[in-house]
This record gives structure tokens, C-alpha cells and sequence, in this order.
């Protein structure tokens, strides 16, 4: 792994996506949009309920289609076969990305953090700070989890497939719509390996207390360890072409 090649693998997926506006929008303007219609269509007691939670999950999800449905595309269209037939390795591909798609994850995550608190009216017992820090960790996640799905799609379509596959379980499973300890049991020890649960269960912690304590950095070291797992994941199964 080579450092200058990471970084110029990282400044290639940033040029192309500064030609790319949908995409642009997609990343840095979608999650808060969901975020103000969320914000106008519940009451304030609601949104100071669920806002924090969704405020990672949103950003979540939109790193985690992106970043599938871009890297499927590199390997379809043969760009990362000829990259990978030069001196590039595949961590350094796939630590380029992160780093290029995690740059737009942690901007998005400060554009959504602002405009929440301050122009859709959020508010929390803890300390915005450390809803922001879950946030742009959830984002990070969401772009490593994409990475590592990517591998196992032939197709964009079927890149956008695994959000219903591998997203939408966790949505239900987090402990957001229904507590955690009040799961069916099987249901309640699935949930102990899904790293949204850890996502909700730090944000919880900051809507409840006005310090952060031990559940909320142990939630927060979760989900980053399943990102690091995940791009680990991502470079061992990457493959040079799509079938």
C-alpha cells in the first residue's frame, strides 16, 4: 500500500464527482431536505425525539447507495481493472475512495448537523458536539459498508437492491420505532450485531443525558470498529471486473 497512490486514487473520484452535480446534490443536499420534512411534518417534541437518530441514519444511507453504485460502475465500466493492472493496489483503492467519499460524508454531515440545529429548530439534552461526532461516523460507515457490498453486485440496480437487503432490517431492528430490550429475544440478539442499534443507542444517550459517559464512547468505538471491519471486507472481496 502506497500512500501517493491512495491519495491520487482519492484526488481522481473527487474530480469526477465535481463534474457530477446530481451526485453532488444526492450527497450534500439529500439528507437535509429529509431532514426539514421531517422537522415540518412532526411536532417539535417529536422531532427533538427522533431527529438525533435520523440525523446519522439519513446520512447513512445515502454514503452507503452512492459509494455502491459508484464503485460497481468503476468496475463495469473497466476503469478499475486498468487501474488495478497498474502499480495500485486494492486497499489503495479502496482507501482512496474512502477517503474521497468520506471528505462528502463529513461535509454532508456538518451541512445537515448546521441546518437542523439551526434553522430547523433541533434540540438536545447533551451536546450537539457529540451529535455531530455519531453523525459523521454513521456517514463514514455508510460509505464503508457500500464499499464492501459492491463486490457482490453485477449490476447498479442490484447495487441499489441491498439497501432493502441490509439497511432497511436495521431501521426496524435499532431500536428507533420500538426499544431494543422490548424485541422478541431472537429478534433483540440480532440486534446486538447490526451496527445501526450502536448508531441509536449513542445518539439516545446524548438526547437523554447532558454528559456523555461509557455507553456512548463504547457505542461510538461499535460502529467505528464495523467500519474499519467493513473496508477491510471491502478491499479483501474487490474484484478487478464485473462477470
Amino acid at each position: 500500500m502506497s500512500a501517493a497512490r491512495t491519495a491520487a486514487t482519492a484526488g481522481r473520484v473527487v474530480g469526477q464527482l465535481r463534474n457530477d452535480p446530481r451526485t453532488i446534490a444526492m450527497l450534500l443536499v439529500v439528507p437535509s431536505v429529509l431532514m426539514g420534512l421531517l422537522a415540518w411534518i412532526v411536532p417539535a417534541n417529536d422531532f427533538d425525539k427522533f431527529g438525533p437518530s435520523l440525523l446519522g441514519i439519513f446520512p447513512l444511507i445515502v454514503m452507503f447507495l452512492v459509494t455502491s453504485v459508484a464503485t460497481l460502475r468503476e468496475r463495469a465500466s473497466g476503469t478499475l481493472e486498468r487501474l488495478l493492472s497498474m502499480p495500485i493496489g486494492k486497499r489503495d483503492f479502496v482507501l482512496g475512495y474512502a477517503l474521497a467519499f468520506g471528505g462528502f460524508a463529513i461535509a454532508q454531515a456538518f451541512i445537515v448537523y448546521g441546518l437542523s440545529f439551526g434553522f430547523f429548530g433541533l434540540d438536545v439534552l447533551g451536546s450537539p458536539w457529540a451529535l455531530l461526532l455519531v453523525t459523521i461516523v454513521d456517514a463514514l460507515l455508510g460509505t464503508a459498508l457500500g464499499l464492501f457490498v459492491s463486490a457482490f453486485a453485477t449490476t447498479e440496480f442490484q447495487a441499489v437492491q441491498f439497501m432493502p437487503a441490509l439497511i432497511l432490517p436495521q431501521l426496524l431492528l435499532c431500536g428507533l420505532i420500538v426499544p431494543r430490550d422490548d424485541l422478541p429475544t431472537a429478534l433483540r440478539l440480532l440486534s446486538d450485531v447490526l451496527p445501526m442499534s450502536y448508531a441509536v443507542d449513542a445518539t439516545k444517550q446524548v438526547i437523554t443525558s447532558p454528559t456523555v459517559d461509557a455507553v456512548y464512547w463504547t457505542s461510538l468505538a461499535i460502529v467505528a470498529g464495523f467500519m474499519v471491519v467493513s473496508l477491510g471486507l471491502g478491499a479483501a472481496t474487490l474484484r478487478r471486473r464485473t462477470p
